[in-house]
């Protein structure tokens, strides 16, 4: 990637985050309100098995696991559940609010698999309210697709080549080499063997960021380039 000279120095315009188990976590209420919904609908562990999740639009989960005409109602139904559990059901993971708040309102956005009613709400709770947000009602080809953080940078206004992506989630991942974007891979839901990126870091306490003339200086403390 032309992008990073030093793997833990990247010059860059944009940034596009991943919100769930990147910016926030919101595994346990996750958790609650997908095995609610599971119980709802008859769908057992051994049928989530054959299914990838993380990092994927709930739209397109459901489609795998239930017939075509059940798919509209049971996506309603899990948005239902997960918004009604947002209240303490989810915390900003470390470093998210002392970076974002270092970087310009228009030099990031964040990129998630939610609806834009869940995202919205989810980040609102720990007092996230970013300028540029792509949610799964923007799209209609979601991760691994490369779709929606390209429609982030074209959002942004900004060359996907001069983006860096950061992901807990391999899908996430796939989706950010696929666009062309400089990746950083993030351990707060998958081991390091899981994930294949430009740099890894733990959490965002690992990454700094000064605004630039051209745009965002980023700084890994503790991460390795791969």
């Amino acid at each position: 990637m032309n992008i990073q000279a030093d793997p833990r120095k990247i010059q860059a315009e944009a940034l596009l985050f991943d919100n769930d188990g990147t910016l926030v976590s919101s595994m346990e209420s996750v958790t609650r309100c997908w095995t609610r919904w599971a119980g709802e609908y008859g769908i057992t562990a051994e049928d989530f098995g054959r299914v990838e999740l993380h990092g994927r639009p709930a739209a397109e989960i459901v489609a795998d696991l239930l017939p075509a005409e059940r798919v509209a109602e049971a996506v309603a139904r899990i948005e239902e559940l997960e918004v009604s559990d947002v209240a303490g059901g989810v915390v900003a993971l470390p470093g998210t609010l002392d970076l974002l708040a270092s970087l310009p309102p228009e030099r990031w956005a964040v990129v998630t698999s939610a609806t834009r009613r869940l995202a919205e709400a989810r980040l609102g709770e720990v007092g996230i309210r970013p300028k540029t947000l792509i949610a799964a009602d923007d799209i209609t080809r979601g991760k691994p697709d490369p779709e929606p953080f390209l429609l982030a940078a074209r959002t942004l206004g900004v060359d996907p080549a001069r983006c860096v992506v950061f992901e807990d989630a391999p899908a996430g991942l796939t989706a950010g080499r696929a666009a062309g974007m400089t990746t950083v891979a993030l351990t707060t839901t998958h081991s390091a063997a899981e994930l294949s990126a430009d740099v890894l870091v733990r959490d965002l306490s690992e990454v700094s960021a000064q605004a630039t003339a051209g745009g965002v200086e980023i700084a890994t403390r503790a991460g390795r380039g791969l």
